[in-house]
Formats: C-alpha cells, structure tokens, sequence
C-alpha cells in the first residue's frame, strides 16, 4: 500500500462483474449525516473510472441512485450500491444514510459487506452513534478502517483527529489505531488556512502530489522528515506489535530494519483479521481533477487489505422445517443461498431486490425458492414460494446494466420478483433453505393514519404492505381495540419518507391522526345493577329480568362470570345468555367506551315468563344490568404500562432518570455495562412515551437506544384521567 502510482480504471460503460470470489471486495461506509459518505463514493467512482471528467456516469445519470425523496430531504435516505473495479478486483461499494432513523438501511450494508470503511469529518468529529456501530462491528469482528475527510474546512485538524479516533475506537489499544499517510499542505492563503495538497506515505517514505488534478509521486523535503520520521515509527511499532511473526518486535527493537514488503504484508493480513485499523485521510478532486486526495490509496486498502468473501463466515443457515445446515463460506460450488438484503422501486422496472449470494451461484431464468420467516412482528407473513428469476443487473448510475451470473460473495440486483421481501432467503427449488434474519431495531415511533378520500383507502392496504415489505424497520399494526392503523417508525424522519413513499409510489394519500392507546376500565368498587328487558306490544313479547353484583379483581384477572341463582328463578338455557349479554357490554365499556377488565360478575337473581324470555332478552338484560351497575359506581380508567430499558451514555444518565420521573415513571434500577454506558429499567405510562423514540434522541445527542415491552394496566391519576376524557369528548 502507498506504493503503486499506476491506476487501472475499469471500464466505463459496461457493468462491473467478477467470475470468483477472490477477485471481490464488499465494504460499506459508515459515518454519521454530513460526513462526506457520498461525496467519498463518487470520488471513488471517479478514480475508478465509472465516471466522466464531469463527475457523471458516462450516461448521464448519477453515481448515487439517489431518489427523489433525497432530493427534497437533502441527505440519503436508503442504502446505495456502487460497484467499481481496481487492479482486476470488484469492489461493491455499500454506500449508507447516516441518520438515526434509516438505521435499518446501515443494518443491511453491514449485513452484505465484509468490511467496513468508518467515514468521520476532520471538522465536526465522531459522534456517540458511529461509536456504537464501530462497537457492533468490533463484537462481530468485522475489519474496519477509518477514513477523514474535511480536510479542506478551515478548522480541520487531521492529527487530531488521529488521536480521538484511537482514543474513541483503539479501547485498549489505541495503537491498534494509526494513520497510513499524512496530510501535505501547501502554502497558507491570506486566511492563514493552508490547504491539503496531497499525502505522505509513511511505508513508502514517499509524497503524492495532488494539485495538478493527478496522483504524482515525489520524494520527501527536509521540512516532511521530523513529522513523516515519528509518525513512521510508531506505525512500524503497531503493525509489528499485531504480526504474527512474534520474533519481528524484538528483531526491530534490536535495530534490524525491517522490509516495507513484510510491513505491508503484516499490515494487510492485520486489517483483514480486524485487529489493525488504519486511518487514511481523503478529500475531493478540485476543479477538473480527476482523482480526489486519497482516492487511489483508499482504492489500494480496499483491495490488497480488506479481506474477501472466503473470509466472512455463513450466517446460520436451516432448513425450512428448522433443521440446521451447515454451509462453507463462500462455497463457488455449494448449494444456492443468498438473502434479499434490500427492496426497492423503480417507476419503470418495477420491484428490484439487491442480493447478497453467499452460497452457489446465481443465475438468470432459474426457478428457486423463497423462504421469508420470523418477522410476523412487523405485519410480515410467513411465505415458502416458489419464484423465477428474470434479468440479472448491476447499477451503473440510474441504469441497471445484465450481468450473466452472480457468483458467491458477489453483490447483484434482481428485478420483479413478486413475492420476495427484504431480509427473505432465495435457494434452490429441490433444497429449500433458511438464513437465520438480522438484528434490525424497533421501531418505536407510532404513526397512526387513515385515508384520505374512499379511492385511497381502496389503494392504502397494498401500499401498507408494499411499504413493510421494503423496510422491514417499519411495523405495520391494526389496533383491534382502537381502531387505528398504526406504522410504527423509528423516528420523524422515517415517518415522513413513509409517508411521501406512500404518496408518489403508490398513489396513497393518507391523513395523520392523534395516536390513542388502548384504554381499560374497572370498577373502584362493589356495585350491583337490576337489567329489566320487557316488551308486551302486541305479538310474541320480550320478558328478562336480572339482579347482578360486581366487584373489582386484582389486575390481570379479566373477566371472572359468577351463577349463584338459586330456585330456577333465571331458568338455566338462560344463564348463558346473561353472560354473552354481559360480556359484549363489557367489551364496549361502560363508561368512556374502552373495554371492561379485572372484575368478577356474579348473577344473583332474575325473572323469567314461559312465552316471552329468549336468549337475546336475557343477553339485552344483562347488558342492561351492567350499565346501571357502573351508573352508580366510580369507575378507574386504566392506562397501560410499559417496562422501559434505555441503555444510555454515563453523561446522560441524571438527564434521562429525571425526564423518565417526569413522564410520570418509577425507575427500577440501573445497571452498568462496559464502555462507560448505563441500563436504567423504568415503568413508564405507555400514554407519555409516545415520541420518546424522538425525545430521547435529542435528549442524548443521539447516543441512547431504548426497548419496551407491556407489562399491565393501572388506575390512571384523576387529573390525568379527566384529560383523557375531555380529549374524547373534544373528538
């Protein structure tokens, strides 16, 4: 690495394909929103040759497949894929939306790559997001780099932002951590600001002049050697430290000078191990260059460090029925398995799902199985089909340019497959098998909506299930006790490109809705009520009379039915039916029309006529029998409640224990974990943390994730209870 002067371009024109594993590299850029993600791709491309002088791809469209959403929202909304070739290698560049709420997004391109390429702004810093991704990618294994750009702001400081990323990522072992090249700066301007012009290489002992618009190698001044001197030992010191040739540190330390081929060689096998991350430094091509600062050389890392797809073992693999199968990684000749690892849509393709082959090989006009299972929590169904594959493609800007076949570990778009969804398996017909899915947050942003005319709620069920068929970070909830469609979001922004998907995808207009909980009620205390249903008005007549009794039950008993008639006064064909009667009132509620819980009604007594009573009398009269026994009771209104766990940043946890406390939460405890984070277990209102998915991430700079799960119904304070009522009286 830092060696090479000559680049090799792949051609432009023609889509990028690989026939074997070893010529493949798969690496996704993680950053957070505005570190220059995409901004690095496209000058990637255009070293690599996918482009035109003029930043475009040679027919007309752009590096990005960006959307119209990310026009209008001004930053990346979904996961891109930008293959490029270098040096005979195929690298499927995963490029991924930095903000919190596409997170789902960042999750796929973790899942289809096989390293990460770790994007931080030399002017803004690493923010507590990106620190737990890198922390995520650590407890996996997978090799990371690093890579800051902004060199170009005023206030950009490449050294130290080397240190706050050993700092932030070395743990341990912040020499784990070490820049590859630093900056070379040209004079300073009358600002005072000098601007980066190239790279020093610190194996190579050699600079790359960049400001003719192309990579030219020169030998080091005297005013490079100090820095470029200290800066090299301590790399040497680093990679040797993690070479697998213990005998090397002593050797060194010894003063035998070690070949920068052996160096370079430790150093590879280092970064592809994950136990070594370089830092590189990066910054756009200026004017008509072609080659931005430190293109070639991220191109260099890329291919001779990163590790190929031999070396990222199979996720679990099963049948069907649940038996597990072994599969080699990356096995050209195993049995077919590759995973949809995104759904989207093209106005004139239609559907396209980007795979990831793991297993086999891919190939267009074979009928193969798709299996989807475990994500019935987010309004998915289970589905075993059978489906043909048509066309295979690769993204060459807003085109999709046929490839012949999808190796294993190969990157590959597959268009109109009718059934298949994001996170689903695809294998072989006669060998039907499962991936076990990926880790994908919960979307806990509830986004309650209706149609807006009678044509859009003819259309808004298939787009519903469209949209979760695409992003399997959105839930899709049909409240049986609100009645409410509920899409259930990871934030506001995630809300508002659901629903402008919705809108220009699928034609669906919908109106947003104050979001309802779902409410119980019970009585406070014993109550009875006299049900009377008598109607003698000429033809057959309606006669039922019954005395109840109810009584409050501890929380979590129901609805308890108690006969203690005694002399047949309800004869016994007819206890039944007072119960159904008393039960469907109970489910419409008797107060504020939420449904009637954790009460015991017991039938004491009752009246009959030999002609006249039937079962709808007596159901009518038991129904009536339970209102008059709430007309002179005080009934609770019951709010659910939630067990919350936030898992938050030591700096935050005083905030977050006194913003629970104000959303009238009981916190249970705390718990420390490692890397200076805090569990705090609270009960909480589910009816105050509505937007606490929002809240909280402002509350923590981002920083905090929570979870929640249902835990019972509980009398809700007066005050608060009489708002509810007033809000539904209102509506």
């Amino acid at each position: 690495m830092g060696d090479k002067t000559q680049t090799h371009p792949g051609a432009a024109g023609r889509a990028v394909a690989a026939d074997h594993p070893a010529s493949l590299r798969n690496v996704v850029l993680v950053g957070h929103s505005g570190s220059g993600k995409t901004t690095l791709v496209e000058a990637l491309a255009l070293t690599a040759g996918a482009v035109n002088r003029a930043g475009r791809v040679e027919d007309g469209g752009t590096v990005s497949d960006y959307d119209e959403i990310e026009h209008r929202q001004q930053r990346s909304v979904q996961l891109s894929l930008v293959p490029l070739e270098w040096d005979g290698i195929k690298v499927n560049v995963l490029d991924t939306p930095g903000y919190a709420d596409f997170v789902g997004e960042l999750r796929a391109g973790l899942r289809a790559a096989d390293a990460a390429l770790f994007v931080v702004s030399a002017s803004d810093g690493v923010d507590g997001s990106t620190r737990m991704v890198w922390e995520e990618c650590a407890a996996v294994g997978m090799p990371r780099a690093i890579v800051v750009t902004h060199l170009e702001a005023a206030r950009a400081d490449f050294e130290e932002m080397t240190r706050v990323c050993a700092e932030t990522f070395g743990g341990d072992d912040p020499d784990a951590v070490l820049p590859l090249y630093l900056p070379l700066h040209g004079p300073q301007g009358p600002d005072g600001h000098a601007p980066v012009t190239g790279l020093v290489g610190l194996l190579s002992q050699k600079l790359f002049e960049y400001s003719s618009g192309e990579r030219k190698e020169s030998e080091p001044g005297p005013e490079q050697l100090p820095d470029m001197t200290q800066a090299r030992n301590r790399l040497i010191e680093g990679i040797i430290a993690e070479s697998e040739d213990e005998t090397l540190m002593d050797r060194y330390l010894g003063g035998e000078q070690v070949e920068v081929k052996t160096l370079i060689e430790d150093l590879e096998r280092a970064v592809a191990r994950g136990t070594f991350f370089p830092v590189l430094a990066a910054a756009p091509a200026a004017g008509g260059a072609r080659q931005g600062i430190g293109t070639v050389e991220l191109l260099e890392l890329i291919t001779r460090g990163f590790p190929t797809p031999f070396e990222h073992p199979t996720p679990g693999v099963t049948t069907v029925d649940g038996a597990p199968r072994e599969i080699k990684p990356c096995d050209v000749d195993g049995p077919l398995v590759a995973e949809v690892v995104k759904t989207s849509s093209d106005p004139y393709v239609g559907r396209i799902s980007l795979m990831r082959v793991f297993s086999g090989v891919l190939r267009p006009d074979q009928t193969v199985h798709v299996s989807g299972h475990g994500m019935t929590d987010r309004g998915h169904e289970d589905h075993d089909v059978d489906e043909r594959i048509g066309a295979l493609s690769m993204p060459f800007g807003k085109q999709q340019r046929p490839v012949p076949q999808a190796v294993a570990g190969d990157l590959v778009c597959v268009a109109k497959l009718t059934r298949a969804e994001t996170g689903d398996t695809l294998s072989a017909k006669d060998d039907p098998l499962v991936m076990e899915p990926w880790r994908m947050p919960d979307p806990l942003l509830p986004l309650a909506i209706q149609a807006h005319s009678k044509a859009d709620e003819d259309k808004l069920s298939q787009g519903l299930s469209r949209l979760v068929a695409e992003d399997p970070t959105m839930r899709l909830e049909q409240n049986q006790d609100t009645h409410q469609v509920v899409l259930w979001c990871l934030g506001e922004a995630h809300a508002d490109v659901a629903l402008e998907r919705l809108r220009t995808r699928y034609g669906v207009q919908v109106d947003v809705v104050p979001h309802r909980v779902s409410l119980r009620e019970t009585f406070a205390h014993r109550s009875a009520g006299r049900g009377r249903h008598v109607k003698q008005s000429g033809g057959h007549g309606q006669y039922a009379i019954c005395e109840i009794e109810v009584e409050p039950l501890p929380g979590g008993s129901g609805i308890e039915f108690v006969d203690k008639v005694v002399g047949g006064a309800v004869p016994r064909q007819f206890i039944p039916s007072v119960e159904k009667g008393v039960r469907a009132q109970a489910a419409k509620g008797v107060a504020a029309g939420h449904p009637l819980i954790d009460v015991r009604i017991t039938l004491l007594d009752g009246k009959a006529h030999s002609v006249d009573s039937s079962d709808a009398a007596f159901q009518t009269a038991g129904a009536l029998a339970l209102r008059e026994a709430a007309a002179d009771a005080r009934i609770h209104l019951l709010e659910p409640v939630a067990e919350v766990s936030v898992l938050v940043g030591d700096d935050y946890v005083g905030a977050v224990m006194s913003d629970l406390s104000g959303r009238r939460g009981r916190v249970l405890g705390t718990e420390q974990t490692p890397g200076g984070r805090t569990v705090i277990r609270a009960e909480v209102p589910e009816i105050e943390i509505g937007r606490y998915a929002v809240d909280l991430r402002s509350l923590s700079h981002g920083t905090a994730r929570f979870d929640r799960r249902y835990v019972r119904h509980e009398p809700m304070p007066a005050q608060v209870a009489e708002r509810v009522r007033e809000q539904a009286r209102d509506s």
